[in-house]
């Protein structure tokens, strides 16, 4: 079993920046790890397929970088999913940017299209449980792929199901642009659930916040999935990179400074 999962090394504002200057010539996704995510990973060899074609994996979890910073005193960035996602929305997009949503609901992305001026954002609502219906995932992935070319598609259909439709996306080889795998980002973002203040989030503490908030639905995942990941440390590698060339413009647009650029891609 391959237990080492690739970690592109980059604060948010980093990571803001190579979405920006990613562009829609070309196809690649987002992934954004958290403690689910890597035990999933660790676990499920389909799942370790899907993450090994993504684009980027940025680290999600202030909580999974704290624990390992204490356990093997190695330090990791973090660039939370929903963070980014906000980022993107605010300040990357354009107006007139082709964009899809795939998730949510028609009021959802219409608050969207409203908040952010987006005048070209589709919405895309698949049937609950669509992924295993061939004919439903054959109708998502043309209605993205009748969108592109986009400058992103935010995969907002929780995982896996969305790294399955962006793996997907790119086997296809028709879209064009940059998909999120974005989770609950967008029920943040529109107040559909409440986002932990940013003093828990950088404690690693979120998901205790999240977990007194929806108890019921949370309770599997974070008590009794979750803690799994203290015993599969010592068997599971994060290694780290930082292989993307940023524009050195495009990191001082951003805000970070331009001293992060360094040669290479990954695709």
């Amino acid at each position: 079993m391959n237990n080492v999962l690739i970690i592109d090394d980059y604060e948010l504002g980093e990571a803001r920046a190579i979405v920006t200057a990613f562009g829609s010539e070309r196809f690649g996704f987002v992934v954004t790890p958290n403690v689910d995510h890597v035990i999933r990973h660790y676990n499920d060899s389909e799942f370790r397929a899907l993450y090994a074609q993504a684009s980027y994996v940025f680290l999600d979890s202030h909580f999974l970088a704290n624990v390992i910073g204490m356990l093997k005193r190695r330090r990791h960035r973090v660039s939370p999913g929903s963070d980014l996602t906000a980022e993107v929305l605010s300040s990357v997009m354009k107006p007139n940017d082709a964009a899809v949503m795939v998730g949510g609901s028609a009021g959802q992305a219409q608050e969207l299209r409203e908040r952010f001026g987006l005048r070209a954002l589709r919405h895309i609502d698949p049937p609950m449980n669509f992924i295993h219906d061939e004919a439903a995932v054959e109708c998502c992935l043309r209605a993205i792929e009748e969108s592109s070319p986009f400058r992103f598609c935010f995969l907002a259909i929780g995982s896996p199901q969305q790294e399955i439709i962006a793996q997907k996306l790119k086997e296809r080889g028709v879209a064009r642009g940059l998909a999120l795998c974005i989770g609950a980002s967008i029920n943040f973002i529109t107040g559909v659930e409440k986002r932990a203040p940013p003093w828990i989030r950088k404690s690693g503490f979120e998901w205790l916040f999240r977990l007194v908030q929806n108890p019921k639905r949370l309770a599997k995942r974070y008590l009794v999935r979750g803690p799994r990941i203290f015993m599969l440390l010592p068997h599971i590698e994060l290694r780290l990179r930082r292989p993307v060339a940023v524009p050195r413009e495009v990191l001082t647009m951003s805000g970070t400074p331009a001293i992060t650029a360094v040669t290479g891609s990954h695709s």
